[in-house]
């Protein structure tokens, strides 16, 4: 999940298991395959000006995967 923009080549993502919300790992954009779908839970939290906790990062991840939606691969 993309957690931050850091410039029109980079962004910082996190799953919330392995990368942690506290330590998100940089990535180049043309590495990713973006979705449609929007984390609503965790767009809440950022709406509020909240970090996300990682169980709720780990439980969006995990109800697009189960839907069907996802290969695992994509970024939202």
């Amino acid at each position: 999940m993309v957690v931050e923009v850091v410039n029109e080549n980079f962004v910082l993502i996190a799953d919330g298991d392995l990368r942690k919300i506290e330590n998100p790992k940089v990535k180049n954009i043309k590495h990713l395959a973006f979705t449609t779908t929007r984390a609503e839970a965790v767009k809440a939290y950022l709406d509020r000006r909240e970090i996300p906790p990682n169980h709720v990062i780990r439980k969006n991840l995990r109800s697009l995967q189960e839907s069907g939606e996802s290969d695992g691969k994509e970024v939202w």
